[in-house]
């Protein structure tokens, strides 16, 4: 079982990176509120997309035969994939086909969740990230720990030490445009001898048989512009209806994700280029069943733009390594228990349920709902902790009566009044490790009430 409060405590431990982490998201998180707020119709925008999504989730097999019917009419070669071992397999089979062993790849959470790369290397095949935060946690030989700053956990002297090590930058060098040049120096190379593309995609449209890839740093066309072989690989969520759809998602995408107005590219792909192939694996892994649960059914309208990991609390200081899933934060905390509910037990926990994450998604999923519902869930299935099963059962029984839950409090109010701070705040209070109870009021709210009822 992933331990998220295990993994976070080790990520908290280095004091300095914790909060330095915590401020960089929350300063992405208000610049995306400074862009949602210049644009007048936002809500509007959030309502039509919320509105497209579940029409689309609501029709997703006409459209992904429409798609595949209007992609084959492009020349496309379209690929159904179960789960992510046919996926695997498919894209394996497809350069095999083609004879080709080095590739690049674009930023795709979807071969993340397959674990694609390492896949592809045990079968000898070089995959190279194009984009830089993913190269450099592949160099690291970890993956992301965001869906849009897969390096945001990692300081430029970090990644000044990293180039040293591996493309021989000068040492102690942590200046970022020194680092970037070199970084597109090597990078360069990896396009110019790649014999095929992967990327992922972040819309696809059923009307036109089209797909659009967003990235910041063009390494999407320039991986694909060289190669003769092109693989998209994408979740059967990530379909719209219709073309005009398009703006919507587009206004919205960047502006939650890193409040630019647009992605510096947006790259449409219909059909191959003369000469090329293109192909795309449509993949389910899982999400066929999250559609048969009405709880849990509008996390699919995800867009990853990233927006609720960066207002979590939770995940600002526990860093997306933590929760041990391709997708971490908020939206990784319904989707991981999705999947394997033993395994990803812990994370519907990791939240303060404050609501920040359900405010700003652009595609509004209630999502501080849906990890409640997956709390019930969990306590359903009796695979929470034992001690948890315990508090709960104790609380369960105070709550249920009134003498009993006076009593406790009054208990309560005494002892943080009396006892020795030695004796509340100790090894056996986990809780009480970084968290201090204010001042213990003299009286319950009940006998304040009733006295303000008397003088009354």
């Amino acid at each position: 079982m992933t331990n998220h409060p295990g993994l976070a405590a080790d990520f908290v431990r280095d004091n300095e990176r914790a909060h330095w982490h915590d401020g960089a998201l929350w300063f992405v998180r208000q610049k995306r509120d400074k862009a949602a707020a210049a644009v007048p119709e936002w809500e509007q925008l959030r309502e039509y997309a919320a509105q497209i999504k579940a029409h689309t989730i609501a029709n997703l097999a006409h459209y992904l035969e429409e798609f595949e019917r209007n992609a084959s009419q492009l020349g496309v070669k379209v690929h159904w994939a179960r789960d992510a071992a046919e996926h695997n397999q498919i894209v394996h089979g497809i350069l095999a086909e083609h004879d080709a062993t080095r590739v690049v790849k674009s930023k795709s959470m979807l071969t993340e969740e397959c674990h694609l790369n390492p896949y592809l290397q045990r079968h000898g095949i070089q995959v190279t990230d194009s984009d830089l935060g993913e190269w450099i946690v592949q160099l690291r030989k970890e993956p992301p720990s965001h869906i849009v700053l897969p390096a945001i956990h990692i300081k430029k002297e970090d990644v000044g030490t990293l180039f040293h090590e591996k493309i021989g930058t000068r040492e102690g060098e942590s200046d970022p445009t020194y680092l970037t040049a070199a970084s597109r120096d090597v990078l360069r190379k990896h396009f110019l001898e790649a014999q095929a593309a992967i990327t992922g995609v972040n819309f696809a449209v059923a009307e036109t048989g089209g797909i659009v890839v967003c990235t910041n740093e063009g390494n999407t066309d320039m991986g694909t512009g060289l190669p003769k072989l092109h693989i998209a690989c994408m979740g059967i969520e990530k379909l719209i209806p219709r073309a005009k759809d398009l703006g919507v998602f587009l206004r919205l995408l960047a502006r939650s994700a890193t409040g630019q107005p647009i992605t510096a590219y947006s790259s449409h792909f219909h059909g191959p280029r003369p000469g090329a192939e293109l192909h795309i694996v449509l993949v389910d892994n899982g999400r066929s069943q999250v559609l048969k649960q009405p709880e849990f059914r509008r996390s699919l309208n995800c867009i990853r733009c990233g927006a609720c990991l960066n207002t979590c609390p939770v995940y600002r200081r526990s860093g997306g390594h933590s929760y041990g899933y391709a997708v971490p934060g908020p939206i990784g905390s319904i989707l991981a228990p999705s999947r394997d509910a033993q395994e990803f037990a812990t994370l519907p926990y990791a939240s303060s349920l404050c609501g920040s994450c359900t405010d700003v998604c652009p595609v509004k999923i209630d999502l501080h709902h849906q990890l409640l519902a997956w709390r019930k869930n969990i306590a359903q299935r009796k695979i929470l902790p034992l001690q948890k099963r315990v508090a709960m059962k104790l609380a369960g029984h105070v709550l249920q009566r009134a003498w009993l839950f006076r009593l406790t409090g009054k208990l309560a109010r005494l002892s943080l009044a009396w006892l020795p701070r030695w004796m509340v705040y100790n090894r056996l209070n986990a809780w009480g490790r970084q968290r201090d109870l204010p001042p213990a009021p003299p009286h319950s709210f009940r006998a304040l009430y009733a006295r303000q009822t008397r003088d009354k």
